[in-house]
């Protein structure tokens, strides 16, 4: 007995879309905070929605290219500051 509706692939497919604008918003707000936190996030989340064929991928590849900018970003800080956080 099947008590939800099985998936469709235009399901599938939005649900890669979110995943490639996720990756884009949380790369983008790494930037500024917690980017040891969302710059793994975005990397995965972009990966995630490429594999998967998303309709974006224009938006995956930047969120892609912004996860990996924030840990650029955290390791320029850390060799600066020689601590793993940093502050204005």
């Amino acid at each position: 007995m099947q008590l939800t509706a099985p998936a469709t692939r235009r399901t599938g497919i939005r649900d890669t879309d979110g995943m490639a604008v996720a990756s884009f918003i949380l790369g983008l707000l790494g930037l500024l905070v917690l980017n040891l936190f969302l710059g793994p996030i975005a990397i995965v989340l972009a990966s995630v929605a490429l594999w998967r064929g998303t309709e974006r991928p224009g938006r995956a590849y930047l969120g892609l290219g912004l996860g990996i900018a924030d840990l650029l970003v955290l390791a320029a800080f850390m060799e600066f500051d020689s601590t793993i956080s940093w502050s204005f």
